[in-house]
């Protein structure tokens, strides 16, 4: 299984907002926003949980398993 997500779909819903822009907001690199929605990083559950809260949604609605 492979964690999927919609963090560039929830940046682009508010406000367009760059992955710099995020990753200021909840303090890690842009790399590490970029690495999240391409997939090639899974977040920690403390990342996943500050991410949500900033979107002020639940994890599950941005991250979600994918079955291979």
């Amino acid at each position: 299984m492979k964690l999927g997500n919609h963090l560039r779909r929830y940046r682009f819903e508010h406000g367009e907002l760059s992955q710099q822009a995020l990753a200021n907001k909840i303090g890690v690199t842009r790399l590490t926003i970029h690495s999240i929605e391409n997939q090639k990083f899974v977040p920690s559950t403390l990342l996943a949980l500050k991410i949500a809260k900033f979107f002020n949604s639940s994890v599950e609605e941005i991250f979600f398993l994918i079955e291979e």
